[in-house]
């Protein structure tokens, strides 16, 4: 059931912008992908995958955000 606007919290916030940077992350791995088929640019390649990488960490700190601490 989807909470109305008003209800919406800071986790619903971050697991909405999580969803779309994983999205970003598999687009930009297929990109690169079609990119190293032939005679790829290597400078945009190397942008790309730079570009990757940023997203990874996004996603990284995310996520981490979103998982609680676990106390041992």
């Amino acid at each position: 059931m989807t909470k109305p606007p008003e209800q919406i919290d800071h986790q619903d916030v971050l697991r909405a912008k999580l969803a779309v940077l994983r999205q970003e992350h598999r687009d930009l791995d297929e990109a690169i992908t079609a990119l190293e088929e032939g005679r790829p640019d290597m400078l945009t390649l190397k942008r790309l995958k730079k570009q990757k990488l940023a997203l990874k960490d996004r996603i990284a700190r995310i996520e981490d955000e979103l998982t609680p601490d676990i106390i041992a």
